[in-house]
């Protein structure tokens, strides 16, 4: 059997690269090439937790990171089951397993549950409160792959699912200070309406043409401008996050490393530069873990 073409972002050269071709495709249908997605999921996970001040808690923090790569690879096979015949019509999505046939629909179907599976003993771990939480996100997580037929902004859909950890984390520690919470919630989601929009800079030609609508065709020419406000936004929610548990001016400086890191990402953003928008939609990962420090900074000082 020749060895499965893979699409163009993919990072595929790793553990995955060595796996046989049949099991290749299943690992490039949940995105396992792509590890920055379980990244971007779990970081507001992250976040939640640190900020409770509850310690480092590596046994959660450790579930936690399983569920995102096990729910990140089912949200990742459930968009390329909805998605197939639009997948084939776009050049960066058309070799997907499921789009190019590689991978038939029942296949992918028992693959989805094979990872929900996992998702589910993940949900078990947590209390009963952060249980209600997690769950209460199947709804939003259903609808999203249909967003980019029926609004121009999936992307802030897609913000409200893949942000939920934060409240997750939050919930499976403590139920108090919800006002602080929600603003977390708030600012993972400016996080993901920014990194997502710069991500779909790749796409607006061919989503142009089959009819896929995205905020970076939503913004055109004022691409730069709209990512930086939603980055602002994430921090200014940061900020009003931080200073519910701790009204100090100085716990305002933890921010100081992901604003320079998003300042980054904004000033040298070319929207043209397809290689550009990926690499500064993957060093979200860093950007990420720059506010799981402060989080953990502030929640714990």
């Amino acid at each position: 059997m020749s060895e499965p073409t893979v699409t163009p972002d993919s990072e595929h050269r790793g553990l995955v690269g060595l796996l046989p071709p049949a099991m290749r495709d299943f690992a490039l249908l949940a995105r396992f090439d792509r590890p920055i997605g379980w990244w971007l999921l779990f970081w507001p996970c992250a976040w939640g937790v640190w900020l409770t001040g509850s310690g480092f808690q590596p046994a959660l923090i450790a579930w936690l990171l399983l569920g995102s790569i096990a729910m990140r690879g089912a949200g990742c096979v459930y968009n390329d089951i909805v998605d197939a015949d639009l997948d084939r019509q776009v050049a960066r999505t058309a070799l997907r397993p499921v789009a190019s046939g590689r991978v038939s629909l029942r296949a992918a179907w028992t693959w989805l549950l094979a990872l929900c599976a996992v998702g589910l003993i993940v949900l078990l771990q947590l209390r009963w409160q952060a249980q209600l939480v997690a769950l209460g996100s199947l709804a939003l997580v259903a609808a999203y792959p249909f967003m980019k037929r029926i609004t121009h902004w999936p992307q802030a859909w897609l913000g409200l699912v893949f942000t939920w950890g934060a409240p997750v984390g939050w919930v499976a520690l403590r139920g108090d200070y919800l006002g602080a919470m929600l603003a977390l919630y708030a600012a993972a989601f400016f996080w993901c309406m920014a990194y997502d929009t710069i991500y779909a800079l790749q796409d607006r030609e061919d989503d142009a043409l089959v009819g896929i609508r995205s905020s970076a065709l939503r913004l055109g020419g004022r691409v730069r401008l709209g990512v930086g406000l939603f980055y602002a936004a994430c921090i200014l929610c940061l900020a009003g996050a931080f200073w519910q548990l701790r009204p100090d001016p100085l716990v305002l400086f933890a921010l100081i490393p992901a604003a320079a890191h998003f300042g980054w990402q904004v000033a040298t953003l070319d929207p043209d530069d397809g290689a550009g928008a990926l690499a500064r939609f993957r060093s979200n990962r860093w950007a990420g873990a720059l506010v799981a420090a402060a989080c953990f900074v502030v929640g714990n000082a």
